[in-house]
């Protein structure tokens, strides 16, 4: 077993490196912060699928399916293992640690690690549902963000971007250097050409969701009132040219027409649902991708102290409605929506004004750039209060095996 002293190193907001420990103890902390269960099941919950299980929402999703609804079944992430040259991915010992809490709560959850994409996952998927879940599955979440996706029908590999749709978007931007000082730049970004879209579409669009449902139904597995949810973002005006009016915007729009047409199809095969979730900004490895998304979240924290909504609670509220311990409560497009509290006009408005009044030399005083700085870091494990990092720590971590 390998054991090392862990120093963070970083370019910009990616780490080369992630601690296992501090990764754990994150997991262990978004156990604690999400809800008790409205009502106590034994171990033998309903049945979800949790694809994208490892990271940002997709981890929400997994600890407050576990503890709100007392769910077992499949969590499925792509991620790489320890090498001896770097640690494995922080979504890998994130799982590691999701998987012993699972254990201790008497949940039997498998967690598989591949390319959700792929039908080969699919099939797996299937089996195990069939051979372990007694061929019922309940619900599926569908949280997948990801650069690439190659079609299995006819092997062609699509590329995702990040750019505005019409013509060139500048923005305010937040960035660090080394010593962690703060700049607010601007950046321009180019806009789409050629098919950008129709490839961000192909990649971060509905069509591997509805994939999953038609072969997840031609087995045979949906129950009765089968439910499933693809998390969504939306987001504020201040970042809607490269956000939600982009190439993923576009993406987007595909996956809450897909929930659409889901919709009709499961009430007429299982009396079921689809729905797509809208949910708070927050700070993930997904999001400080994006230009202008890092300086509106530390805005936004700002504005917002302790209200800012943290993902696990978010989800919390997702599966209450999901499981009828709340009742459904969607928009006129079919949206579920957990982002209010983001998007009142007071809160907008204040951090429009402080997003106008952002420069290098007075961010200080408008963003909460402490904590932003600090959950950037928590993605990888570092800066998390009652983590020792002056201790070495066990890397060559195992992929969890299921329980027998």
């Amino acid at each position: 077993m390998s054991e090392r002293v862990l120093i963070p190193r970083n370019r910009g907001f990616l780490f080369l490196d992630a601690h296992p420990a501090g990764c754990a103890r994150v997991v262990a902390d978004m156990w604690r912060d999400c809800p008790d269960p409205v009502e106590v099941t034994d171990g033998d919950g309903p049945v979800a699928l949790v694809i994208g299980a490892s990271a940002g929402y997709g981890l929400a999703a997994t600890v407050a399916g576990l503890k709100r609804a007392g769910v077992r079944g499949i969590a499925v992430s792509f991620e790489k293992a320890p090498t001896e040259r770097r640690t494995a991915t922080a979504g890998w010992y994130r799982t590691a640690a999701t998987a012993d809490i699972a254990r201790a709560a008497g949940r039997d959850l498998v967690f598989l690690n591949g390319d959700a994409f792929s039908d080969a996952m699919k099939e797996q998927v299937a089996d195990l549902i069939e051979e372990r879940f007694g061929g019922r599955l309940d619900y599926l979440v569908y949280s997948v963000a990801a650069p690439r996706r190659t079609d299995p029908d006819t092997g062609a590999t699509y590329s995702s971007v990040l750019r505005p749709v019409g013509g060139a978007n500048r923005t305010k931007t937040l960035v660090f250097d080394d010593q962690g000082v703060p700049e607010v730049r601007e950046v321009e970004t180019a806009p789409a050409e050629g098919d950008d879209v129709e490839q961000t579409v192909a990649v971060m669009g509905g069509a591997d969701w509805e994939r999953w449902i038609d072969h997840l139904s031609g087995r045979g597995l949906l129950g009765e009132g089968f439910a499933t949810a693809a998390l969504s973002y939306i987001g504020s005006p201040l970042t809607a040219a490269i956000y939600r009016q982009g190439t993923i915007g576009a993406a987007k729009a595909h996956l809450e027409a897909t929930a659409r047409t889901l919709d009709e199809r499961l009430g007429k095969e299982v009396g079921g649902r689809a729905v797509t979730s809208v949910n708070g900004a927050a700070v993930t490895q997904s999001s400080t991708a994006i230009p202008g998304i890092a300086l509106y979240t530390g805005l936004l924290r700002g504005v917002l102290g302790e209200a800012l909504v943290p993902p696990v609670r978010q989800l919390a509220t997702l599966w209450d409605q999901l499981t009828g311990a709340a009742p459904l409560a969607v928009d006129e497009e079919g949206r579920i929506r957990l982002d209010t509290w983001e998007l009142t006009d007071g809160v907008q408005t204040s951090v429009a004004e402080r997003w106008e009044a952002a420069t290098t030399e007075t961010i200080a005083g408008l963003a909460d750039l402490d904590w932003f700085h600090a959950e950037v870091r928590r993605l990888y494990g570092f800066s998390v209060p009652g983590v020792d990092y002056t201790v070495p720590v066990t890397t060559d971590v195992p992929w969890p095996a299921p329980v027998s």
